[in-house]
């Protein structure tokens, strides 16, 4: 299908103002606020406590007694993304609590009234979504020191023993390694637009070198998240309420609608960038497997992250103009190369799923096969966070991505 031409300069060439993408950070929410005004402290003293809350049973009568409050005085963007936050993260508490058949299926309207409110207003759905419990949820130890691991930190903590730090951690370096792939989309998309080969080549080398970087930044996981922790800890407070045997109708939000919603859990789909290069090396994941998940999963993003994949998608079009070029000076390499890059990081995401989840769920199986015994609400070894088979549609999409490099004549 032919797309619609829109001319780099004009769609592209602001895009850190336009889209709200930062130059050094790409889909990150530059320096987020650790507080709120006065009037919401008990949403971050909760937020800020509940490990402690859920140990002492003290979570859920805490939550009631909150007062039911306007989302008025939140002012600025920033303001509204850490309230966003703290309500998320009070959500997944009050819903899972311990874990286990221990699940509330209404979410008292005191919690539920603002954050569904705040929720339409910043075009986000009202669940802890990776664009808050990744995007939106760090701080640096040192202000005037580096973007690295040990000088990061996350705002809310889980129960787990701080696993949810390296895990969001860790997926928050991967967004900050592919920034500087993202630099170089305006630049890519001009060279296509003026047909210049020599710099489409040297734009696609370097997402492919950042790629490369992605890679050996994920790797680092390794070191800070504990695969059983995260299986049979941090992986219940990150479930959603779409496909759940727990929760089979969803979630009732008390005092917004008269009937329960169903939405997803946090998912490394709503991660813009990865659908980001999809839409740039014009890899098109297949009906029936990847494609509506991923579209679904755009729905979770920041509007402006969502309007930006959009707006990629009526650009001019990469790989038909490799596709054009009389390939003597190695362009179609380049390009196969980069998407190779893709397969990798892809085929990578396959082994961390079986060492963090299908082995624990092997194990969890092995140690404790009591008939109806369900100690975490995504109780299908293979079911992701966001509601998917998860192993079926990693490699639905990593494979679909093989198949798009280009072959010999």
């Amino acid at each position: 299908m032919a797309q619609e031409k829109i001319l780099p300069m004009d769609a592209f060439r602001n895009i850190h103002e336009k889209f709200h993408i930062d130059e050094d950070l790409g889909f990150v929410l530059l320096d987020p606020l650790e507080e709120l005004p006065e009037k919401y402290a008990e949403w971050i003293c909760i937020a800020k406590n509940l490990p402690a809350l859920i140990e002492n049973d003290e979570l859920r009568a805490r939550v009631k007694e909150v007062p039911e409050l306007s989302i008025d005085d939140l002012k600025g963007h920033k303001s509204q993304r850490l309230a966003h936050l703290a309500l998320g993260y009070i959500t997944m508490a009050y819903v899972w609590n311990k874990g286990g058949d221990d699940v509330c299926k209404i979410l008292p309207r005191n919690i539920a009234v603002p954050y569904c409110k705040l929720s339409e207003k910043l075009g986000l759905r009202p669940i802890l979504a990776y664009a808050d419990c990744v995007l939106a949820n760090w701080k640096k130890k040192d202000p005037n020191g580096p973007l690295t691991y040990e000088n990061m930190d996350i705002l809310f903590f889980f129960p787990g023993d701080g696993c949810d730090r390296g895990f969001f951690l860790m997926s928050l370096l991967v967004e900050l390694a592919a920034a500087a792939a993202i630099k170089q989309i305006p630049s890519l998309l001009d060279a296509v637009q003026q047909q210049h080969q020599a710099k489409c080549k040297d734009a696609l080398r370097e997402i492919t070198a950042c790629l490369f970087r992605v890679h050996e930044v994920f790797e680092e996981i390794h070191n800070h998240v504990d695969p059983n922790v995260f299986f049979n800890v941090l992986r219940i407070y990150l479930s959603g309420w779409r496909g759940s045997s727990l929760l089979p109708e969803g979630l009732l939000y008390e005092g917004v609608w008269d009937t329960p919603k169903q939405f997803s859990g946090g998912s490394a789909g709503q991660s813009s960038v990865f659908q980001c290069f999809d839409v740039l090396l014009g890899i098109q994941q297949e009906h029936g497997s990847g494609a509506e998940f991923l579209q679904d999963m755009r729905t979770y993003m920041p509007p402006a992250h969502k309007a930006f994949l959009e707006t990629l998608e009526k650009g001019p079009s990469v790989r038909n103009f490799v596709l054009s070029r009389e390939d003597a000076d190695g362009l179609k390499d380049i390009y196969n190369e980069c998407v190779e890059a893709l397969v990798s990081l892809r085929d990578y995401h396959l082994q961390i799923v079986t060492k963090y989840i299908l082995i624990p769920s092997k194990k969890k199986q092995t140690t404790n096969p009591k008939p109806g015994d369900s100690s975490e609400p995504s109780e299908p070894q293979n079911k992701g966070t966001g509601g998917t088979d998860l192993m079926t549609f990693l490699k639905s999409v990593r494979d679909t991505t093989r198949k798009y490099q280009l072959q010999d004549d």
